[in-house]
């Protein structure tokens, strides 16, 4: 017969031999300390031979909240190499705090099924600021893809990419306030090329979709997914981007030809089951009418043609936003563009039975909007008529007859009262000062 052969305890001749041992001395040492008054349990308790110790895993509602280390010959827990026991107090009441707070969710969710009263808007004005005249959780899908940024000053408004990013976040914010929970953002963005300024300079390439998803990380959202939207291989041409390289194939001076740009899926924490949409809507028609058919993208690439408009330098295509508003979103929910531009995504919106928030700066792409959703407006649920908002700033007197009415339309803008009344203070201590 073949000799057994021994564990590594045995081999040594440690005190503590099994892993049932190691939890004893271990349960005997909490019961010692203030951690006896919580139920905590144990991981897999392991040897490390090299050091002679055992190492124990400690668990409270399934997640690991530090280790016990037991030196394997003397049985005395090493408190030196152990989680301190306020640490894992700590991160036990971390974890009991987490705990009550998704059960007070999870009750929240149960008895809430939120469905927007909001009409179709066309909302002139920043949307920065304009976005503060719409009502908490009244948005159900936002899809938008925001102006480029670009570096040079004769066509850019952003006196630095940090200014431009802040304006991104201050939109996403307000965005976040008025998704209701649970519900998507999806964003279309793409690396930004900045022209060299001269020959003895080189073009910058900035990485935007990765700054804009750490705003998103940072403001409340959770990622879904990166979905690419590749064009054409002729498409990415037009950017003069990789002709150097084609010309003269010079090592170090290849550069890839930009034929994809990113479509973003996050969700507005937090993150509500998905059923609960589906089984708690008080209409099971929507449900119904909202199945997609059965040609739908299955992967992450997305080969769709860029669009071309005379009206507009910088369009995405129609397609895109109504694959979007598809897969996100169910028949006469709500869907918001804060960048709306000539109405792409308000005219998908249309076309899909969905309701539409749009909002756009420009007067002249604000009116190519009205003109063609006006024709033939047909709800498929209502007969809602488009409801126009002009937030764009004025220089008309009459605006200003009154101060009464220039306080009323500064908290129209967003401004608060404490902003007002600081800038009065400060108004009339600088009359007083001259």
């Amino acid at each position: 017969m073949s000799e057994v052969k021994k564990m590594v305890a045995e081999q040594r001749n440690y005190s503590v031999l099994t892993t049932d041992d190691a939890k004893q001395i271990v349960i005997n040492y909490i019961q010692k300390t203030e951690l006896s008054n919580y139920e905590i349990e144990f991981g897999l308790p392991e040897i490390n031979d090299r050091y002679d110790i055992w190492k124990v895993p400690l668990l409270y509602m399934k997640e690991t909240i530090g280790d016990i280390v037991i030196n394997a010959y003397s049985k005395e827990v090493d408190e030196k190499l152990s989680s301190k026991i306020s640490v894992i107090r700590n991160r036990i009441l971390s974890i009991q705090a987490k705990s009550s707070e998704k059960t007070k969710t999870r009750k929240k969710r149960s008895k809430e099924f939120i469905i927007s009263n909001l009409d179709n808007m066309v909302i002139k004005g920043r949307a920065e600021v304009a976005l503060k005249t719409l009502p908490d959780q009244s948005i159900d899908l936002i899809f938008t893809s925001p102006p480029y940024y670009n570096a040079r000053k004769q066509y850019s408004e952003y006196e630095s990419y940090d200014d431009y990013l802040l304006l991104i976040r201050k939109v996403i914010r307000e965005c976040r306030r008025v998704l209701i929970d649970g519900k998507f953002f999806v964003i279309n963005v793409s690396h930004v090329l900045v022209p060299r300024s001269s020959r003895n300079e080189s073009s910058t390439r900035i990485a935007v979709p990765f700054d804009i998803h750490q705003i998103f990380m940072e403001e409340g959202f959770e990622f879904i997914d990166d979905i690419i939207w590749q064009k054409p291989e002729g498409a990415g041409w037009a950017s003069g981007r990789g002709r150097r390289f084609a010309a003269d194939r010079n090592p170090m001076q290849y550069k890839a030809v930009p034929v994809t740009e990113y479509v973003l899926v996050y969700r507005k924490k937090p993150c509500i089951l998905i059923d609960h949409f589906i089984r708690n809507n008080p209409n099971p028609e929507i449900i119904k009418a909202s199945k997609i058919e059965d040609d739908y993208e299955k992967t992450n690439v997305w080969y769709i043609s860029p669009a071309r408009d005379k009206r507009h330098p910088a369009i995405f295509p129609a397609e895109l936003a109504e694959k979007v508003i598809k897969y996100y979103s169910f028949v006469n929910d709500v869907v918001l563009d804060p960048f709306g531009g000539i109405g792409t995504t308000a005219k998908a919106a249309k076309k899909l039975g969905r309701r539409f928030c749009t909002i756009e700066v420009c007067d002249e792409y604000i009116q190519y909007t009205l003109q063609e959703l006006e024709v033939n407006l047909i709800d498929m649920f209502s007969e809602r008529k488009i409801v126009y908002k002009d937030l764009s700033d004025k220089n008309d007197d009459e605006d200003f007859k009154s101060f009464e009415h220039l306080v009323h339309r500064l908290i129209h803008e967003g401004y608060s009262k404490d902003e007002l009344y600081d800038a009065l203070l400060k108004g009339i201590n600088n009359i007083k000062n001259k």
